[in-house]
């Protein structure tokens, strides 16, 4: 039976601690939506893991004279307190550190070369004619080609427009500033346009905010991209067989994690190529949670990529997307170490505090900003009202409760999903003396 739902929130990338524009976003409000599901009775599956292979980390690495396999360790620990911290659960997480997963990664890329979905080409890339680097993810920068704002190799964060050099605007390589030269190399290519149909029912069932079918739209009118999944390059899980000498694109190896992981949170039995399809179809819903930076990936490549490995029909029944949480009015950025981390206000303050805050100020349908005279307010106002000192002066009327209480848990549910809302009506329960708080406080604060 397809009884089975699962949710997902991103893999993040190991280049530096958790900020609180992370847990803003799709880190809480994936565990908010399981809580509230498991609640309704549901049976829930959350995924999730971590990016090693993106090559900020090695950048980030070198730029600060440090082991990059002990900074991947010691931020992995780290993102893993964080959860633990925020009271954030999963049941599936895929470590990359660990010594199962290149095996299973390398077979699947096996897979789609051998099968012909992503036959070995030749096309030109491009390197830097100054330091050599293979330019892709923060080995290149420049402008994007559609909204001109600065970005790096892969998907602008501003618009969501896959980006390589041909696609940008004065495209040079992002750790030296040296001009791009042409090499021809062969690599696996996945020809994104051959699934245009399989991609076209998925967006057509699938439940995706304005901002995401108009990425979509965009993406078809200018040609669904062919996309390298390897390149020749200095960090990535490395190939073997028909990839040796190659290293499997971070993009590639998170959309393949999310296959395999989420088949063995299904099956733990499956090992293989056909028993990952055979769970993922096992599969009623699927959610993914995510920031609107990651929109071409899980809209667009994450599809491409499972229809290339042999998922006939995606489960993918939506995306629930928030917008960018600033803070003092620019963008949280690990790389760019902008904004307060997640351990530090986890820290400083109750966690049911943290989550309830950051549900009630959730970047969903417009961008927020994270201010702490803001914060402070409301914690001072909330804190006696969840341990229940704050004197009632106006009780809720019971038909009203009622009504508050169904809207809130309403908006829990991930097609209607709006934390905001959720949070307002259980401050308005607790200011109300209301005694059914039914999933809200639990899914809310994460207690209980």
């Amino acid at each position: 039976m397809n009884d089975i739902s699962v949710f997902t929130f991103p893999q993040p990338t190991v280049n530096g601690p958790l900020h609180v524009g992370h847990l803003s976003g799709p880190y809480l409000a994936a565990d908010i939506a399981a809580r509230a599901a498991r609640a309704r009775g549901e049976h829930v599956v959350v995924t999730s893991g971590l990016d090693v292979h993106q090559n900020y980390v090695l950048t980030r690495a070198e730029n600060e004279g440090l082991d990059p396999h002990a900074m991947t360790s010691a931020f992995r620990d780290d993102i893993l307190d964080t959860y633990d911290r925020a009271r954030i659960g999963y049941d599936r997480f895929t470590d990359p550190l660990g010594d199962s997963h290149a095996p299973v990664i390398r077979q699947l890329m096996n897979h789609l070369v051998t099968s012909g979905a992503a036959p070995l080409r030749e096309i030109t890339l491009y390197a830097c004619s100054d330091c050599d680097r293979t330019l892709h993810e923060s080995y290149l920068s420049g402008l994007c080609g559609e909204c001109k704002e600065p970005a790096a190799g892969g998907a602008c964060e501003v618009c969501g427009t896959f980006t390589q050099v041909e696609t940008m605007i004065d495209p040079v390589c992002g750790r030296c500033g040296g001009e791009p030269r042409p090499f021809v190399a062969t690599v696996p290519v996945l020809r994104m346009e051959d699934h245009r149909a399989a991609l076209t029912e998925t967006w057509i069932r699938a439940q995706l905010p304005p901002a995401v079918r108009e990425l979509v739209d965009r993406t078809l009118r200018a040609g669904l991209p062919e996309i390298p999944l390897a390149f020749p390059t200095n960090w990535g899980i490395e190939g073997d067989g028909p990839l040796t000498g190659l290293r499997i694109g971070p993009y590639t190896e998170v959309a393949l994690t999310d296959l395999y992981g989420i088949a063995q949170a299904v099956d733990p039995s499956a090992t293989d190529v056909t028993g990952y399809l055979t769970a993922i179809d096992r599969v009623g819903e699927l959610w993914h949670f995510l920031g609107l930076d990651n929109a071409f990936w899980y809209a667009v490549y994450w599809p491409a990529v499972w229809a290339a490995a042999g998922v006939t029909r995606s489960p993918l029944s939506g995306l629930v997307v928030n917008e960018f949480y600033t803070s003092d009015g620019a963008k949280f950025s690990t790389s760019r170490k902008h904004g307060m981390t997640a351990t530090e206000l986890l820290c400083r303050w109750d966690p049911s505090i943290v989550r309830l805050f950051l549900a009630w100020d959730r970047p969903d349908r417009f961008q927020s900003d994270f201010n702490h005279r803001s914060f402070e307010a409301f914690a001072q106002y909330a804190e006696p009202l969840l341990a229940g000192v704050r004197s009632i002066s106006e009780p809720l009327d019971p038909a009203l409760a009622a009504i508050e209480l169904a809207r809130g848990e309403a908006a829990l549910q991930p097609a209607a999903f709006d934390p905001p809302l959720a949070a307002r009506c259980l401050l308005t329960l607790l200011a109300g003396g209301a005694h059914n708080l039914g999933s809200l406080r639990t899914a809310l604060t994460g207690l209980g």
